[in-house]
């Protein structure tokens, strides 16, 4: 493969720091590199010396010729009064880019749902992304290199993102360096990881998954290697003491594959050292939410509340849920949720779907409009939010002192092996160096104060754990320290985060809001993502109904589509009368039967249509581009392909309406 850039005996050093020494490598054509490691490492410094954006204290950075790097910026860098359009393609002319199918591609996955000549200053932080993410990914650049490309991205977004980068390049073409904490994305596109520890940069084959195990074995050689030095050292001692040397064999250490290197690695969910955390009892009721709904006023522009009545214009008195005159917008319909002792489980919703709402109505801090939410006696809710409010009045003082004030001693286990611990002790067990004890709260590090804004919740011992976003500024190593404390907490956990990774590796079953109703996913994230997409379908062929044809290219929001849900009695799109019931009761013996079959036989016609179509979209990008005639015939072929796995997703999605 061809060379595109390398770097040679790269030396990167700060005032109190070396971060680099010595450090070369290379990118070929083909190559699609993760960049993982702690935070502070150097991982942004590495990617903006390979793009030239930082020069270093020493080596040097080689290009090849001609060779054009598209550079993503971590920090938010577009100017607030430009418009979408124009960051996204500039002044060029509409008929030269709506002719660009790269273009129409990036525009139609990233800012359906945003107004082209809205402000970028008026945007949300992952509206002001995916505008970034657009002005890049249309142009025409022979490496990318992304920082962070996934923040403020929810699921739906990253998933698009994965495979827009897949299929941009042909598979030996192109070069990808990317930073990021989103261990799915990681394993999704990557063919090598970079991890940057200790000064240096070390390459692994593969993605996420592989370089785990790989860094595994590497952990356990060095780990056998320096036991065998400190045999040999005792040999010699011995040696010395008696005058004459022992004859032994060496010792071996082998690692067969990849199920020797974990097989005496202890079940994720095994419930160890912090197991009495949560000591309150559950009992059989934790919280049942029965037909709850919530809305709240409509406001105007100017912020009063239409229909509020005279003296109260700016709403301020008004109780949300009984102000029966004023016009009301829906957030969360008829939910049935009964959660029940030790389940874990993860909410998914595009943003402002409600996700907050539901958590508020199971932390008792939102009262529904309609129906109502029944708690246990035992219940004791905590939530991590994605603020750092808990440590605000601690931020003066060392780790160590916060702890004490909460409590001298935290007895870990139960009967024979209960054991008493002190706070340095508890926080060392659980990743604090010693030094880090005495460090003011204000100088930890943001994934540091993630940490511990999670333990002083989890030492308040509490049954039922909210977790809002609870990734935002870790690495994968803290992610996955994270992830290793919540195994061994067996109390209720409900988790809001797009990072898919942690989501499916903490929890059991997974919900999404959908069409402002709460609906079980037993496909897990993938159910989702279809659902979605044919939600984004049927709203696109609502918004044409009756409509000029230019309201479906603008996009749609979930709660303008009319999506079956769990328990809904009415469908989108029926003209029969009919209802879908979410508990199969309409279908059963022969007929369920026969509905399940037929499923099956869906999504297998649905996987290979789509290995089709990304086939077909690889031969039309590799494709010449002179060949006017034959890029329409391959673009008319994939048309038809997506009509016809259009036609099977709606009827997957009757069917499954029916089973239940």
């Amino acid at each position: 493969m061809a060379h595109l850039l390398g770097a040679e005996a790269l030396h990167l050093e700060f005032p109190t720091k070396v971060v680099f020494d010595s450090v070369s490598l290379g990118v070929n054509e083909g190559d699609r590199i993760g960049i993982v490691g702690r935070n502070g490492d150097g991982k942004s410094s590495l990617l903006a010396m390979l793009a030239g954006r930082r020069e270093p204290d020493a080596g040097r950075v080689t290009v090849r010729g001609g060779i054009r790097i598209g550079v993503l910026d971590q920090d938010d860098v577009l100017d607030d009064t430009h418009t979408v359009g124009h960051i996204v393609v500039g002044d060029m002319p509409e008929h030269e880019w709506a002719g660009d199918a790269r273009v129409r591609d990036v525009i139609a996955g990233l800012l359906a749902d945003i107004p082209w000549d809205a402000r970028i200053g008026s945007l949300s932080g992952g509206q002001r992304r995916r505008a970034a993410l657009a002005a890049l990914l249309t142009g025409d650049w022979d490496v990318l290199a992304l920082d962070e490309p996934t923040n403020h991205l929810d699921v739906e977004a990253i998933t698009w993102l994965a495979g827009h980068l897949k299929r941009r390049w042909a598979a030996s073409a192109g070069g990808l360096l990317v930073v990021t904490h989103d261990r799915w994305f990681l394993d999704e596109i990557c063919t090598a990881t970079w991890e940057v520890h200790d000064r240096i940069v070390e390459p692994f084959d593969g993605g996420y998954a592989a370089y785990i195990l790989q860094r595994v074995e590497r952990d356990r050689m060095a780990a056998a290697t320096e036991a065998k030095r400190q045999n040999l050292a005792r040999k010699e001692l011995a040696w010395l003491r008696r005058g004459a040397p022992a004859r032994t064999s060496k010792p071996k250490f082998r690692i067969d594959a990849a199920n020797a290197l974990i097989e005496d690695v202890p079940p994720i969910r095994d419930s160890v050292s912090l197991k009495a955390l949560a000591v309150s009892r559950l009992g059989k009721e934790v919280v049942d939410l029965v037909d709850a709904s919530v809305s709240y006023p409509v406001r105007d522009d100017d912020g009063t509340i239409e229909g509020a009545p005279e003296g109260r214009a700016d709403g301020a008195s008004v109780d949300t849920s009984t102000a029966d005159h004023a016009e009301r917008k829906p957030v969360l319909r008829d939910v049935e949720w009964r959660i029940a002792p030790g389940e874990r489980t993860g909410i998914l919703g595009v943003n402002g779907a409600g996700k907050s709402t539901l958590l508020g109505l199971v932390a008792g801090t939102v009262q529904p409009t309609s129906g109502r939410v029944k708690r246990g006696k035992t219940v004791k809710v905590a939530s991590l939010t994605q603020r750092l409010d808990e440590l605000e009045q601690h931020l003066g003082d060392p780790v160590r002192v916060v702890l004490s004030r909460l409590r001298t001693t935290y007895t870990i286990g139960s009967g024979s092996k209960a054991q008493d611990l002190t706070p340095g002790q508890m926080l060392e067990r659980l990743g604090f160096s010693s030094p880090q004890l005495s460090t003011p709260v204000k100088d930890l590090s943001g994934g540091q104060k993630r940490r511990l804004q999670l333990l002083l919740i989890l030492l308040d011992q509490p049954n039922v754990l909210i977790l809002d976003e609870p990734t935002n500024d870790l690495d994968t190593d803290m992610l996955a320290a994270m992830e290793d404390l919540l195994d061994s907490w067996p109390g209720t956990l409900i988790v809001v985060s797009h990072d898919r990774y942690f989501i499916e590796r903490v929890t059991d079953q997974q919900y999404a809001i959908l069409d402002h109703r709460l609906r079980h996913l037993p496909g897990g994230v993938d159910e989702y993502l279809r659902l979605r997409a044919l939600e984004e379908k049927r709203g696109a062929g609502a918004r044409t109904t009756g409509s000029a044809r230019d309201g479906a290219a603008s996009g749609g929001s979930a709660g303008s589509v009319g999506l079956v849900s769990a328990g809904s009695t009415s469908g989108a799109g029926r003209t029969d009368g009919a209802s879908a019931t979410g508990d199969g009761g309409g279908l059963q013996g022969a007929a369920l039967r026969d509905a399940q079959k037929e499923v099956a036989s869906i999504e297998r016609r649905i996987a290979k249509l789509v290995e089709r179509i990304d086939a077909e979209r690889t031969a039309l990008a590799e494709h010449d581009q002179a060949d006017y005639a034959g890029l329409l015939a391959k673009t008319d072929a994939i048309g038809s392909l997506e009509l016809e796995a259009s036609a099977l997703e709606e009827r997957w999605f009757e069917l499954t309406e029916l089973i239940g």
